[in-house]
């Protein structure tokens, strides 16, 4: 007699493998997403697009919730820029940093610390940035919402 085995999905070890070679920013800029992403693209030289296709879809209250990504790939380096709307429509993507509106990752290749620094102090002189935190993997409980 054959014994049916199920198969769970471990989300921590998901959520530790997904941040791994990231870095997480938390953005506190209310603008609209489309206009944050305008100006990073046009003052900082960047090339955000909207992804559909990853855009993340939270069930809560018997809703749906979808936050938007932007993407940038930088060309000929393996880094991969996503901005994250943390709101949409009263909920948040990751509730326990309810005061920020966006959320910034960085994977691929390590990013050297001189060039974060330089990347966050350019945001900083965004209109409508009020603030720019490096967020460390631990401070985050809800890690398996920023998985697409």
């Amino acid at each position: 007699m054959a014994t049916s085995q199920k198969l769970k999905i471990d989300n921590e070890e998901l959520a530790e493998e997904f941040f791994e070679d990231a870095v997480l920013l938390g953005i506190v800029a209310p603008v609209k997403d489309y206009q944050f992403s305008w100006q990073l693209n046009q003052l900082l030289g960047l090339n955000f697009r909207v992804n559909n296709d990853i855009e993340i879809q939270l069930n809560k209250k018997q809703r749906k919730y979808y936050f938007g990504i932007y993407e940038y790939a930088i060309p000929a380096i393996s880094v991969t820029h996503y901005l994250y709307n943390n709101q949409y429509d009263g909920e948040y993507l990751l509730p326990e940093f309810k005061h920020l509106d966006f959320l910034w990752m960085i994977k691929g290749d390590p990013v050297a610390a001189e060039d974060l620094k330089i990347l966050v102090q350019s945001i900083r002189t965004l209109p409508g940035v009020q603030l720019v935190t490096e967020m460390t993997n631990e401070k985050i409980k809800n890690k398996q919402h920023l998985i697409f």
